[in-house]
């Protein structure tokens, strides 16, 4: 059967709803055990199952001839390849001790360095392949609305430097930027590590506190300003314990380049195993502007990723590129003049900003949507 459409299900209550016509349903990571279906007479012609666990006494073979698909679970791996969803602070973390780090994350790490970070084989890879995929489906049903249930969400990216630490300048500037951005309705989401990233989704985390309240919050977790610090973990959690009801934001990691803490303040977490992924992923969605805060490799690579985004126009679509640090990026590197002069003859130049002034960079964001390529003529 040719599928024109194809239905995702990821609960039971939806699947057994159906009854017996799953026709061209995908069916993802499910313990169909105890499921009430009539298996004999199930109509499953374009069905997929992805990684769910079938009753003793259902033939995969019969469910087959029907024709549909059965991706299997894979053997003891500490991730699931086929999660229907994204990630959350407290699973990654669940495990995690001040004494030792037995966390989710750290185990999943540890699995990836020595099975799947070089030379990987080919099931460890599908794997790694199926997860990825799997959480970019769970990214798209959250910015869609699905998972919040409050529409599509405006997303402003915020990028910089993971080696900043809580009492840095910079740290504090993109806290209280994220607090504006998210205060005025747009979506926060980092690149999920510590430094620049943690204060992007501090900042959306307690948009609903003031500007003194929150330089309280940051003053108190200066105690321990880096990831490596001793009590830099204890340090969010006594944040979290005083408001544990804060706002949504994203953070979008990856295991690639060694294990970091989670990221505590965000409460979705699409973390990948390819950083190539994840990396593209992340400028992409980022639909309302990226703000690039100082940073040095990684940060300077994302510029011009966005900068060749914007050139192409490759999602059909030109969003604001704003730089947050004169120093950064007019005394220390050349970076604003040189993505300036690439821009010259394109419409993403009227999109550039550069700035040290939170407010200017809010109402900036403001101003300039997202800008459909569909009619724009490009300038001689």
């Amino acid at each position: 059967m040719k599928c024109a459409i194809v239905r995702e299900l990821d609960s039971l209550d939806r699947l057994v709803r159906l009854g017996e016509n799953l026709n061209c349903t995908v069916v993802q990571g499910l313990d169909l055990g105890e499921a009430d279906l009539p298996w004999k007479s199930l109509e499953c012609d374009g069905a997929v199952f992805l990684g769910c666990r079938f009753p003793a006494e259902v033939s995969v073979c019969d469910l087959m001839d029907k024709g549909a698909l059965i991706f299997p679970k894979f053997g003891d791996l500490p991730y699931n390849p086929y999660r229907p969803e994204l990630y959350s602070r407290e699973e990654l973390m669940e495990g995690w001790a001040k004494e030792e780090d037995q966390s989710v994350d750290k185990l999943i790490y540890d699995h990836f360095v020595k099975h799947g970070k070089k030379d990987p084989d080919i099931v460890e890879t599908l794997a790694e392949r199926l997860h990825d995929h799997a959480i970019d489906d769970g990214l798209t049903d959250l910015l869609e609305g699905r998972v919040e249930k409050d529409g599509v969400k405006k997303v402003v990216a915020i990028m910089g430097g993971h080696s900043a630490g809580r009492d840095d300048s910079s740290f504090r500037k993109v806290a209280h930027l994220a607090r504006r951005l998210t205060a005025e309705g747009y979506f926060v989401a980092s690149g999920g590590g510590p430094g620049i990233m943690e204060a992007a989704n501090l900042g959306a985390y307690l948009a609903d506190l003031d500007e003194g309240e929150l330089n309280v919050v940051l003053d108190d977790l200066a105690a321990a300003p880096k990831y490596t610090d001793q009590g830099y973990i204890e340090a969010a959690n006594k944040v979290i314990e005083k408001y544990p009801t804060g706002h949504s934001s994203l953070a979008v990691p990856t295991w690639f380049y060694g294990h970091e803490p989670t990221n505590m303040f965000s409460a979705h977490v699409a973390k990948y195993f390819s950083n190539s992924i994840r990396e593209d992923g992340l400028l992409a969605i980022a639909r309302y502007g990226i703000i690039f805060a100082p940073g040095r490799a990684g940060t300077t690579q994302e510029i011009f990723q966005d900068a060749c985004q914007n050139h192409y126009a490759t999602f059909g679509e030109i969003s604001p590129m704003v730089f947050l640090g004169l120093d950064r990026y007019t005394k220390k590197t050349p970076l604003w003049e040189t993505i300036n002069k690439l821009a010259d003859g394109r419409h993403f130049k009227d999109l550039l900003m550069l700035s040290d002034e939170v407010g200017e960079i809010v109402e900036f964001i403001k101003n300039h949507p997202p800008l459909p390529s569909d009619g724009l003529k490009e300038l001689v």
